[in-house]
């Protein structure tokens, strides 16, 4: 049994469960909250990077080293297409995701609106989420505009780019940020899409309850919900800066 280490909520986590979803792979999930976490869990994350990955004996963080470990040792649906050109492709618009979209959705939108008050109990930095809002995303979502297909995924079948670009758009809304269909009509039909898909739609009651209990009472939350979670949890300590993700 697979299991990963991370929070339902953040998508990086999402990408990679869902990755693990269109695959037909069987997983747990050891619910950290972001921002938790113990000796062992910075043993197995150096950078205190969620998701984690254990496989037997082997173990790995970063989303985008464990969804290449994915495709590699369970190929038999591939995350990625055959073309080389558009595997390359396939790669970037992964990266420009986990860097690009991670700045401004996460980063200037849903750890500003959300996590700060949250977690940390501090005031939200306004005007950061204002700069995201007024020119940040705009400039984001042209170039995704000009990217995306206007139907269907962007290689066919769906796979790890259509994840990881619509992974973004999720924590956005959840920070109050949903793509004007008419300024983004392709990115926002893109978005509602890809987030409809089984692989992703799926884990979205486990993302409700995390959402919407406070965090000590979490892992019996998502364990009433039906969650495949371990037995045990790297959580329990107090809040600690560090993650380079969400």
């Amino acid at each position: 049994m697979i299991r990963i280490i991370g929070s339902f909520v953040s998508p990086y986590v999402r990408k990679v469960l869902a990755c693990m979803n269109l695959k037909g792979l069987e997983y747990e999930v050891d619910p950290i909250t972001p921002f938790f976490g113990n000796e062992e869990y910075e043993r197995l994350s150096p950078l205190r990077r969620i998701p984690v990955l254990i496989d037997g004996d082997v173990s790995m963080c970063d989303s985008s080293v464990v969804c290449a470990y994915l495709d590699d040792a369970y190929p038999e649906r591939s995350l990625l297409p055959a073309s080389p050109k558009d595997r390359a492709r396939a790669r970037w618009l992964e990266e420009f995701a986990d860097t690009r979209l991670g700045d401004v959705f996460i980063w200037g939108l849903f750890y500003q609106k959300v996590v700060r008050p949250a977690v940390w109990g501090e005031p939200t930095d306004e005007e950061r989420v204002a700069k995201t809002l007024t020119t940040e995303i705009p400039q984001t979502l042209d170039y995704l505009e000009r990217e995306l297909p206007a139907d269907g995924f962007l290689f066919g079948d769906i796979g790890l780019a259509d994840i990881a670009i619509a992974s973004f758009f999720r924590n956005g809304a959840y920070a109050g940020f949903e793509p004007d269909s008419d300024r983004w009509p392709v990115t926002a039909s893109f978005v509602e899409r890809t987030l409809a898909h089984d692989s992703i739609a799926s884990l979205l009651p486990y993302e409700d309850v995390q959402r919407s209990v406070e965090i000590k009472s979490r892992r019996q939350a998502l364990l009433d919900a039906g969650a495949p979670l371990t037995s045990e949890t790297l959580g329990q300590r107090e809040p600690r800066k560090g993650y380079m993700r969400l």
